[in-house]
Parts: structure tokens; sequence; C-alpha cells
């Protein structure tokens, strides 16, 4: 599947893809946000979670670039 495909998919079935196929590489934290990175098919997969209302707020899928770069801590 394809970046292009997965976008068309519905957003809950977005999810579940991501959840049951998708490889977890890393998390990083902020000071209000926490966010893991996921592998899916040939694409990343950025995932937002607020823990002070228990939930996911956003997910986010790119190829490459700046959002990726925020992972790269000089270890890899």
């Amino acid at each position: 599947m394809t970046l292009y495909e997965s976008k068309l998919l519905p957003e809950q079935e977005q999810y579940r893809k991501l959840f049951n196929e998708g490889d977890f590489i890393t998390h990083r934290f902020e000071s209000k946000a926490r966010f893991a990175l996921y592998a899916l098919d040939k694409f990343c997969v950025e995932v937002e979670y607020n823990p002070k209302n228990n939930r996911i707020v956003n997910m986010v899928s790119f190829i490459c670039g700046e959002k990726l770069d925020l992972y790269s801590d000089g270890k890899y």
C-alpha cells in the first residue's frame, strides 16, 4: 500500500492498519504531547498522544523530510 492509498482509507481503517501492521520505531516527548513513530509499508506515520486527556489527537503520514528529522538525535 502506498502513502496515497492509505490516505484514501477512512480514518478508523488507517488506525487499524497502523496498529495491526505497522512497526513501532521510536518515540519522542514534548511538554504537552507524546509522539510515536511507526513504519508502515514504505512510509512513516507519526501518532500524537495527549497524556492529559489520554487520547490520540493526530496522525500524520509522510515519507521523509523535516518530520523524520525530529526523531534523529545523532544516535542513528
